[in-house]
């Protein structure tokens, strides 16, 4: 009944497209046939309008993947390199969540790490809204940076690498079914900068699935119950996504297709020294307007990449 809503919304979506198109078409060829320039702008504005639309509706047709309108899961770790990539990975982290923000999305951080001495080693962050997983799933893989070091007394430029997984969320009921005798649930004190203790209670939990070996750990919140909660989420995101890399693996098996590492190359380039450049290296998509980028203008290259996905 769910899917069948859904469907419904994006059926009567496109319905009231055509009759609004219908409508300033009829319109348009009544103002010439009566030669009334009056309607001239309203006309315009309403093609515009209409314009938008079609191209925004025609966008959501390649979002038509099984998990695309789903919420997401978006991790991001810091790779080698220390403070360096740390800070890299925090600097990412504000870039999604700000992108999130702007797109009306809600955000809740399900389990950070901090740094040794700045930035994160690495987060996990729910994303909720229709389309999230569909449009992220275009940034999964790995951020490279090229700045001059404000970690370096001498200033010398670094470059720095940052993996970000996107995982769809599962479905607590009808995606996957969890043995709890698969489960082994240990709890430990929340700890932060420096190790020093959150609270006196045992509220941090990590679950470890058995048969696969996946580990989910949370200890942002300040009950065991929730910390409990968020990391099954997490947990049941990334058995979901084993599975749904073993059914790709079997598929490109059936096409003779090389299946790439997920460390592999980066996918895209940000260059803030010695010029400004953001470069997506798999679509060509690239600006020189690094500020924007970093502060959460995304969707020129989640657009671009995902429209040169089409068809394969």
């Amino acid at each position: 009944m769910i899917q069948l809503a859904e469907l419904k919304q994006v059926a009567d979506a496109w319905r009231s497209l055509e009759s609004r198109t219908s409508s300033t078409y009829d319109l348009l060829s009544l103002a010439l046939e009566e030669r009334d320039t009056s309607l001239e702008e309203t006309l315009y504005q309403e093609a515009e309008a209409i314009s938008k639309e079609l191209n925004t509706r025609e966008f959501q047709l390649i979002l038509s993947g099984e998990h695309d309108t789903r919420n997401a899961i978006l991790a991001i770790h810091a790779g080698a390199g220390g403070t360096e990539s740390q800070d890299w990975a925090q600097m990412l982290l504000r870039m999604y969540l700000r992108w999130a923000e702007q797109e009306g999305y809600k955000t809740h951080i399900l389990d950070m790490a901090p740094g040794d001495e700045a930035g994160i080693k690495n987060v996990f962050i729910n994303i909720e809204g229709k389309y999230a997983y569909g449009y992220l799933k275009a940034d999964k893989g790995v951020h490279r940076l090229v700045r001059l070091s404000p970690f370096d007394s001498a200033h010398m430029r670094h470059t720095s690498f940052a993996l970000l997984e996107v995982l769809p969320e599962a479905d607590e009921k009808g995606d996957l079914l969890i043995n709890s005798d698969d489960l082994r649930i240990d709890v430990y004190r929340a700890s932060g900068h420096g190790g020093q203790a959150v609270q006196k209670n045992s509220t941090a939990v990590r679950i470890t699935h058995l048969p696969s070996g996946i580990v989910a750990t949370c200890q942002n919140e300040r009950s065991q119950f929730q910390n409990k909660e968020y990391a099954m989420k997490v947990l049941r995101a990334r058995l979901m996504e084993m599975e749904l890399k073993r059914d790709l693996e079997e598929q490109a098996k059936l096409k003779g297709e090389h299946i790439s590492a997920e460390w592999g190359s980066q996918i895209r380039s940000y260059i803030l020294h010695p010029y400004k450049m953001v470069k997506d290296h798999r679509s060509g998509y690239e600006t020189s307007d690094t500020a924007a980028v970093l502060d959460g203008d995304l969707n020129a290259f989640l657009q671009a990449y995902l429209l040169s996905t089409v068809g394969e």
